[in-house]
């Protein structure tokens, strides 16, 4: 692909998780926010992050999934009936998914090790429930969901070097990691594609913030970052997750909201992950990733620097009333 291609829908990603087909049915709004991550790369706190800038308050629930496929197509017409202006959750890389240039999206990434130190977590906390939610709610669609094995590094294994779907050749039994950032990636020149990094959320989130509140052209004020900040902790976000849960229906992960806002660190994967299990990483990301882009998700390193993606470079150029705070 060059830059001077228009992203093009290529793929049907269709598994026990996701259906892209729904987005076919989802009308584009001018001022829609279609919040973008392969899972577990902090989509959850951007969706904190950008519902209290629309919003005013942190309600990650009016940011909904639109290619989850297990809800069915409910979440289609409560996009649909939705007054304010959108913003939706997609976990399905750029070839996937309709691209509309009217549309503001924002990529979040995150160290693939990180992610999927995250992830099992998330995968080995699945309950029967869940696994019974993922077959259960429409139309049986490939093969089913497989049991996390009880072993991390076995699972390390099948998830860097095999793909569910027959285009991809990491991220079993999801979808791809690597290869859905990259596919963003290769647009990344388009005005319209901000790429965000979890390292710079955790960073300096405040940053962030004024970021992403100066892409969709939404002016804050230091009194309202600061609100945002403490209402999108993990903390934060995990006591309102409690407060929502039903508890009349079985929860999807042992241990519920506590299990899916765990500790939110990096680095886990030190000492857990062989000298061998990287370099299975270091294979997929020759297999998958441009250099650039490898450099991003393990650095937070953007080549582009008028971009203003990397911490130590300076905020993208914004009308004053946006503008980032000087640093000192």
């Amino acid at each position: 692909m060059t830059k001077s291609n228009r992203p093009q829908r290529l793929h049907l990603y269709l598994n026990h998780h996701i259906d892209s087909r729904r987005w076919d049915r989802v009308v584009p709004r001018d001022d829609d926010i279609v919040i973008a991550t392969p899972y577990k790369c902090g989509t959850t706190w951007t969706q904190g992050i950008v519902s209290s800038l629309v919003l005013g308050r942190c309600a990650v629930s009016a940011s909904p999934w639109a290619d989850f496929r297990p809800v069915g197509d409910s979440v289609v017409e409560r996009i649909e009936k939705q007054k304010h202006r959108r913003f939706l959750k997609t976990h399905l890389p750029l070839d996937g998914i309709p691209f509309h240039e009217q549309i503001r999206y924002i990529v979040v990434s995150r160290d693939p090790r990180d992610v999927f130190m995250s992830l099992w977590n998330h995968y080995s906390s699945y309950t029967d429930a869940g696994y019974a939610e993922l077959e259960g709610r429409s139309e049986h669609i490939g093969d089913p969901f497989p049991r996390c094995p009880e072993d991390v590094r076995e699972f390390w294994k099948m998830w860097i070097s095999r793909g569910w779907f027959e285009w991809e050749t990491e991220g079993y039994p999801f979808w791809s990691n690597l290869g859905h950032v990259q596919s963003w990636w290769n647009f990344r020149h388009l005005s319209n594609i901000l790429f965000v990094h979890y390292n710079h959320l955790k960073q300096d989130v405040i940053r962030q913030i004024r970021r992403i509140a100066a892409y969709l052209e939404i002016a804050v004020d230091d009194a309202q970052v600061n609100e945002i900040v403490n209402a999108t902790t993990l903390d934060s976000m995990r006591k309102l997750a409690k407060e929502n849960e039903d508890s009349k229906q079985p929860p999807t992960f042992s241990g519920g909201a506590d299990s899916f806002y765990y500790k939110g660190t990096n680095n886990r994967w030190q000492g857990v992950l062989t000298k061998q299990d990287l370099q299975l990483y270091d294979e997929a990301a020759e297999r998958v990733l441009t250099t650039e882009c490898r450099r991003w998700l393990e650095k937070g390193i953007l080549e582009d620097s008028s971009r203003g993606v990397a911490t130590e470079q300076p905020c993208p150029a914004v009308p004053a009333m946006f503008a980032c705070p000087s640093q000192s």
